[in-house]
């Protein structure tokens, strides 16, 4: 049997603050790993203390590593509203959880890409290794991003923007987590 070549799935979710965009990716790893696929790279949560966000985790998806990525009490790093981004955190576990799924797993997720991330000059880096690279790749985008390489990736022939809303976020996991599996069982 031939092997059939296609591109390779590089899906984004987008959605205003709130609506669920990591969710839906956490929903759509679950499920992925349900199909025996291994998926790797980073995700983000927001922190909230009394009620209040304090800051953003950031986590290895295969190693389970916590850090923060920004918190209002970061002494040091690019300030972002009222946070500061703790760029040594960022590029230990968040790129590192990247480049390593590129070597070990089957499916790429990156959450976010958004201007704390794009602070760090090694995310960036990280982030086109994985766009290039022959994995399928999940992930969300900062609500209205304006970054040069985001319109880049946006514009790639295998890129597809999902736009989450209450109409669709219950269903869109099923939706990604299906068009990666199709993909890879194309692939062999």
């Amino acid at each position: 049997m031939q092997r059939v070549l296609t591109l390779k799935p590089l899906v984004l979710v987008t959605g205003k603050p709130g609506i669920g965009k990591t969710s839906i990716l956490r929903r759509t790893i679950n499920e992925l790993r349900t199909r025996k696929c291994e998926v790797g790279g980073m995700i983000c949560r927001e922190v909230r203390e009394g009620g209040v966000r304090v800051g953003f985790e950031i986590m290895d998806l295969s190693t389970g590593t916590r850090g923060w990525l920004a918190h209002v009490n970061q002494p040091t790093g690019p300030k972002i509203g009222k946070y500061r981004v703790n760029l040594t955190d960022l590029e230990v576990i968040g790129v590192g959880a990247i480049l390593d799924a590129l070597q070990n797993a089957d499916v790429l997720a990156v959450d976010e890409l958004g201007p704390m991330e794009f602070s760090s000059a090694a995310f960036s880096k990280a982030l086109v290794k994985a766009v290039e690279s022959s994995k399928p790749l999940i992930g969300t985008i900062h609500y209205g991003l304006k970054n040069s390489l985001v319109d880049s990736i946006k514009n790639r022939e295998e890129t597809e923007i999902l736009k989450v809303n209450y109409k669709n976020r219950a269903k869109l996991h099923n939706l990604i987590a299906n068009k990666i599996s199709e993909h890879l069982i194309k692939q062999g």
